[in-house]
Parts: structure tokens; C-alpha cells; sequence
């Protein structure tokens, strides 16, 4: 595919943190040019009048999704950082051409083939859960109603950029990957594939900072009701459930059912993900860790780290990095393999920028190679 002088980008949604977050990165491509930024609530406000550390940045004002014409609009690639629930007609109407989106029948029946990579028409990344689950009963169950456009959710590519990265060019949807199934399959998946754990009995046992929860105003997130303390939510319930088992099962190749429990710590981002898995026979600890080191050599974005040394949000703060490693259990024949990364970066904005960069043939870490923030 020929390389674009620049990248033409509207982001939907960007008075959220993904948004802004896509923004702070994007200020710093060099083959990028921020062309629309919607945010309803904030529409004919300066980028800089919602986020002042943002305000240098040569950005065009923000606007309502309603307003934004796309027909004729030059748009190479569209981010949409919307809340789930919301995007999937939009995004339909987006991949037609369609300013207004189709309607009910018309969307339904979308064939996967309309995200294959077309020169010229607009390509997405949708931040939201929408396109993630491929299997539309799934997502029913779990998102508590009928997608909208279930051809395009079956043809969507899945963007762990590390493990779809040849599928990445060809296609005009990505959906990008949850913060914490991010942090859960970049470890996990590569020792399923190889049978090095056993495909059940995976506890995963994660923490994140409170920017995970979104920017809406919710009583739970408030700072007296965060500070000083820690709990789990989603209990048994959590939605990123069913994306974590789907790519676990797709590298096992058998259905795979995790035990999974976030939890909400009073930081404002990272996730620290730890699971506890069970090793197949002849296996050691030591064979995990150096699984992982060989599926990772050359990766820019994901590190394992050496012996002994634990990972901690602190030390992929601001940055696209997941880091890891694996530790013997005191169990016999169990393992602890810990993971940590920025919940806004490589768990969001940043991995969507690598998925960008690799969809147009850029430097996969163009504006992506910012050092962790410390302290």
C-alpha cells in the first residue's frame, strides 16, 4: 500500500480521555493532520478551553457529531472513541458513505466484505466494544441488546497489533481491544498457543487506575469515593469476560473459561494484571518466561522483563509498553505471569495509533515512542 503524505483524522468522541489521549499522541506525528474533532456536549468550544494542556496544539475546534458533512469531507481515517451502544450505526453509515448512517435493514445486513481496505474510502478504529465480539448472541447477551450491523461485526479485525498486524493493511474496521484484555492476552495467548498452560482453572486477577471507568460524572468515581481504598467490581459480570475468552480460545483452540475480577485502585491509570495459571506436564515456570521472550524479540512495544523483576504501572505510565513476567508459584505445577501497561495507551489510544500506523504502512511507532512518566 503507498504511504499517505499525511493521514487525514476526525476523531468522534474526543472530550473523553481516549480522545484527548488520541490527540496528545497524534500532536506528535508527524504524518498526521487533525481534521474534525467532535464532542457534542463541548461543540463550538476550542480544544484548548476543555483540555488547557492540550491548548498548544494546532487542532480545528470541536463540533456536534450531527454536524460533520462527511460527504465530500477528506477523510483518510476515522478514530471513534463514542461510548459503546452508539457507534455501530455510525460507523455502518461511515464504511457506505452515508452521512446519516442506513437504516435498520439495510445496516443488519452489511457484508463483511465492506471492510476490506478500499483505495480512497475511509477507513475506522473503533474504540468502543462494538465490533469485538465476533459472535452477535454474544455480544447480546453481554452488551443487553441486538447489534446493529452484525456483518461488519463479523468482519472486523481484532487489534492486538501483535498478533494481527498482516491483517491490518487490508482492512477498513479495526476494533480496538479493552484495556484489560490487552493486558491479559499478551501473555496468555502465546503460552495457550504453544501448550504450555493448561486451557482452565486461568484466574486473572486485575487493577486499574480510575480513568478506565470513562469521564462521565458517576458518584463511584468521585475522589472521596475512590481515594484511600480498593474494590472489585464487575464480579463475575465484567464485560471485557467474553473478549478475553474469545482470544484465549481462538489460541487454544478449544473454548477456554476464565475466572476474572477487576478491581478499582485510587490511581488515575495503569492496569496491573495478574494470573495464576495452571502449567501442562513437563512444563516449568522458567519454559514460560522463555516462551515469552522469544514470541516478543524484536517487538518495540512489548517486554519481558528479567528474571526476578516485577512489573508496575509506574514504569509504562504515558507509554505504549506492556511489560512482563512469569514467577513460580508455590502451588506445584502453577504459575504467576504479571503484566502491567497504561490503560489509556497501549490499553486504548496508543494501540490504536499502532494499529494506525501499520494500516497505512507508517513506522509502527510513530508518535509512540514517549518514555514512561517517573514518579
Amino acid at each position: 500500500m503507498a504511504k499517505l503524505s499525511k493521514v487525514r483524522v476526525a476523531i468522534l468522541g474526543a472530550s473523553g480521555y481516549t480522545g484527548a489521549e488520541l490527540v496528545r499522541i497524534l500532536a506528535h506525528h508527524p504524518q498526521v493532520e487533525l481534521a474534525v474533532l467532535t464532542a457534542d456536549r463541548r461543540a463550538g468550544k476550542p480544544l484548548g478551553d476543555v483540555f488547557p494542556h492540550l491548548s498548544w496544539v494546532n487542532a480545528p475546534p470541536l463540533q456536534s457529531l450531527e454536524s460533520v458533512e462527511w460527504p465530500g469531507l477528506d477523510i483518510d481515517l476515522v478514530f471513534c472513541a463514542l461510548p459503546q451502544g452508539t457507534t455501530q450505526k455510525v460507523i455502518a453509515g461511515l464504511l457506505h458513505e452515508q452521512k446519516d448512517g442506513l437504516a435498520a435493514e439495510l445496516v443488519a445486513e452489511s457484508s463483511a466484505n465492506l471492510v476490506a481496505a478500499v483505495p480512497g474510502a475511509v477507513r475506522v478504529i473503533d474504540l468502543s466494544a462494538d465490533f469485538r465480539l465476533r459472535n452477535a448472541d454474544t455480544y447480546k447477551q453481554w452488551y443487553g441488546h441486538a447489534h446493529a450491523a452484525p456483518g461488519l461485526q463479523k468482519g472486523a479485525v481484532y487489534g492486538i497489533t501483535e498478533f494481527t498486524r498482516r491483517l491490518l493493511p487490508n482492512t477498513r474496521l479495526v476494533a480496538n481491544p479493552g484495556c484489560y484484555p490487552t493486558a491479559a492476552q499478551l501473555p496468555l495467548v502465546p503460552l495457550l498457543e504453544k501448550g504450555l498452560i493448561l486451557p482452565y482453572d486461568i484466574i486473572i486477577d486485575s487493577k486499574s487506575g480510575v480513568s478506565g471507568a470513562g469521564r462521565a460524572e458517576k458518584e463511584a468515581n468521585l475522589y472521596s469515593e475512590v481515594t484511600e481504598g480498593l474494590r472489585p467490581y464487575g464480579v463475575a459480570s465484567h464485560r471485557h469476560a467474553p473478549e478475553i475468552e474469545q482470544g484465549l480460545s481462538d489460541a487454544s483452540g478449544e473454548p477456554v473459561t476464565v475466572t476474572f475480577t477487576p478491581h478499582l485502585i485510587p490511581m488515575s491509570r495503569g492496569i496491573l494484571s495478574t494470573k495464576y495459571v495452571r502449567l501442562s506436564d513437563g512444563v516449568s515456570a522458567a519454559d514460560l518466561r522463555q516462551a515469552l521472550i522469544q514470541r516478543y524479540d524484536g517487538e518495540r512495544f512489548v517486554q519481558v522483563m528479567p528474571e526476578g523483576q516485577v512489573p508496575s504501572t509506574h514504569a509504562v505510565r504515558g507509554t505504549n509498553y506492556c511489560i512482563m513476567n512469569v514467577f513460580q508459584d508455590r502451588a506445584p505445577g502453577r504459575a504467576i505471569v504479571i503484566s502491567a501497561i497504561d490503560n489509556l495507551v497501549k490499553g486504548a489510544s496508543g494501540q490504536a495509533v499502532q494499529n494506525m500506523n501499520v494500516m497505512f504502512g507508517l513506522k509502527e511507532d510513530e508518535g509512540l515512542r514517549q518514555e514512561a512518566l517517573f514518579p
